[in-house]
């Protein structure tokens, strides 16, 4: 249950994090943004990481092994770039229409799933 609760929160917390990342990039398509300056941009995306931390703290408090969680600190970190490389991939596809995921970026993706194999393996 532990595992799906820390895998579910950090899921979450990455949503939060990429468009506090990367939403604003899309800022420019919309009428009530387009007069913001850098340092309002910055704070609107503050505003939104902090419901990233609101999520990811939990995950990894519930996650670490020495608080009863199931998962180590290099699992829970290969874990959270895991779902953030799907979260961005996802996000990416669907919201900027201009970027394609070419056959290297598909790789990329496979070579980090590989890593959550070898973090996980015992020896």
């Amino acid at each position: 249950m532990k595992e799906l609760q820390t895998i579910g929160l950090l899921t979450v917390s990455n949503l939060f994090m990429t468009f506090a990342w990367y939403g604003h990039l899309k800022f420019k398509d919309m009428e009530w943004s387009k007069s913001l300056g850098l340092i309002t941009i910055v704070l609107i995306s503050w505003g939104i990481a902090l419901f990233e931390y609101l999520f990811q703290v939990p995950a990894n408090k519930i996650g670490f092994k020495e608080n009863g969680g199931p998962f180590n600190l290099l699992q829970l970190k290969v874990i959270q770039e895991a779902v953030s490389i799907t979260v961005f991939l996802l996000f990416t596809t669907l919201l900027f229409k201009t970027e394609k995921i070419a056959w290297n970026h598909f790789v990329a993706f496979v070579l980090i799933i590989v890593a959550v194999f070898f973090a996980f393996k015992k020896w």
